[in-house]
């Protein structure tokens, strides 16, 4: 196309019919902004859009709710756990508490030493102001210079039992300065050891309060009714004994148990019956599996350990086939849940926080073993 004289690049010329010269203007399209009404309804749009998006998006991810036979599955599980972590709460604060009894007992070691120490400066402080009394001379030459020669031979004998003292009062208090060093190295090792079982009580009490959380979480979704045939609990502190429903209730006076000890163990735990689950208790009121045991067998005078790990290696090892009353029965592969046996196949424990102490069947958890304590 040829560009006539006098006409932008950017425009067009054409003839009219009459010979007339016609320039005709390319223009870009004008930008036309929005206005405020306009510019907030798009934007109210789009986000309505995108939380509708997300909001399909959550429900598409939602998590399933879980039918009471996987919530029972979900909290059986975590109480294992937690009962796991029970037990070794339990065994860093048993050895939490020997080392503040240690400590303890070195401070106040370290405390008669000291008064032994000041007395042994003080009697020889006594034997240097006695000597800067009489100027500090040489005990020989004092009495070298003494005006009365005939009592030269008793008060050299004098002298020497006065260096002699001397010289018992400075080796004592070496000694106690030496005894005190000891007793403060060892005071600062029984610290260290205090403050890493006290860290370990820390980690083992968030890990316990954590499992116990998540399982009130989940029992929190199920209605009353569900929630008490998960934990198994009729509301009268018993699980479920429908295999001996027929046969009259058990009682301390009924069982079998051979040995004296043994039956005032059942005693005190038949006594307990409805006592309520807390981690880390020992009674009178409260306790956790092991310190039910540990409780039942204290009060026939009978010490035992405060762990289940220790507790199936208390006394004399026995078969599922050889259980008698009094003998403690132990759960899972990591030996972390302890009854005591009562009988016909069942035991007294304290199961977990969403139970109190009961009489339920050995069968329920996973055997691990039996031990008798007497």
């Amino acid at each position: 196309m040829r560009t006539l004289p006098g006409v932008r690049t950017d425009e067009t010329a054409f003839v009219r019919k009459d010979g007339t010269l016609q320039v005709a203007a390319h223009r870009k399209p004008r930008q036309h902004s929005l206005s405020g009404n306009t510019a907030r309804a798009a934007t109210v749009l789009a986000l309505a859009g995108a939380a509708t998006a997300t909001a399909f998006e959550g429900t598409g991810n939602a998590e399933p709710p879980l039918t009471p036979a996987q919530v029972k599955a979900k909290v059986d599980q975590l109480y294992q756990e937690a009962e796991a972590a029970t037990q070794k709460y339990d065994g860093a604060k048993e050895k939490a508490d020997t080392a503040q009894r240690r400590l303890t007992s070195l401070q106040d070691e370290t405390a008669r030493a000291q008064q032994k120490l000041n007395s042994a400066r003080d009697a020889l402080g006594s034997i240097a102001a006695a000597q800067y009394r009489d100027g500090g001379i040489d005990p020989s030459w004092q009495l070298a210079l003494s005006s009365d020669p005939d009592r030269y031979l008793d008060d050299a004998a004098l002298a020497e039992r006065a260096g002699d003292r001397q010289a018992g009062a400075v080796a004592r208090v070496r000694g106690r300065l030496r005894e005190i060093e000891q007793l403060r190295g060892a005071a600062h090792v029984e610290l260290a050891s205090l403050r890493s079982r006290q860290a370990e009580l820390e980690r083992q009490k968030t890990a316990i309060d954590g499992k116990l959380g998540e399982a009130r979480r989940l029992l929190g979704r199920l209605s009353p009714g569900q929630r008490a045939a998960v934990t198994a609990d009729d509301g009268t502190g018993r699980a479920s004994r429908s295999a001996t429903d027929a046969r009259a209730p058990l009682t301390a006076g009924s069982v079998g148990a051979t040995d004296s000890r043994a039956a005032a163990a059942l005693a005190y735990a038949y006594s307990k019956l409805g006592s309520p689950y807390v981690w880390g208790a020992t009674g009178p009121d409260a306790f956790d599996c092991s310190g039910l045991a540990q409780a039942a067998y204290r009060s026939a005078g009978v010490s035992i350990p405060r762990t289940t790990y220790a507790q199936i290696n208390a006394g004399r090892r026995v078969s599922r086939s050889e259980l008698q009353p009094g003998d403690l029965v132990f759960f899972y592969s990591g030996v972390s849940h302890v009854g005591i046996y009562i009988g016909g196949g069942e035991m007294i424990h304290a199961p977990n926080p969403s139970a109190p102490v009961r009489i339920a069947p050995i069968d329920e958890m996973p055997f691990a073993g039996a031990t008798r304590v007497v």
